[in-house]
């Protein structure tokens, strides 16, 4: 189905959203770190990124900020993910283009759901 980039500077964040990834039948690469992800991005052609918002060197604002700034990216779907109760998170992740938000922890269902949604704005640009 999808080629989906995780980013996350967590491992077990990883393991754990590929594993819900697959089950729904997408693949998943994976980066450590937003600088990684522009990397993977230019290397890798995915069709949706989920990345975390709490990361060390460049946040999920940060990241998504670049990848919007680059012509080539500028329509990918981004979910972005937090653990956090910050509150002007959604509405920021908005603005600096998230096309979704979610909260950790997320059920399988949920993310699928969310998944769903994302990929369906691609079908909708194309078509």
């Amino acid at each position: 189905m999808a080629r989906i980039l995780i980013v996350d500077d967590a491992p077990h964040t990883h393991r754990l959203l590929t594993l819900m990834l697959e089950r729904i039948n997408h693949t998943t690469i994976t980066a450590e770190s937003g600088p990684q992800a522009l990397e993977q991005l230019e290397n890798s052609p995915v069709d949706l990124m989920i990345t975390d918002l709490n990361m060390p060197n460049m946040n999920g604002f940060a990241l998504m900020e670049r990848v919007r700034a680059n012509e080539k990216f500028k329509n990918l779907p981004i979910i972005m993910l937090t653990a956090s109760g910050q509150q002007q998170a959604p509405m920021v992740a908005a603005e600096k283009g998230a096309n979704r938000f979610l909260t950790q922890p997320i059920s399988s269902w949920e993310l699928n759901r969310v998944v769903t949604e994302c990929l369906s704005l691609i079908d909708g640009q194309s078509g």
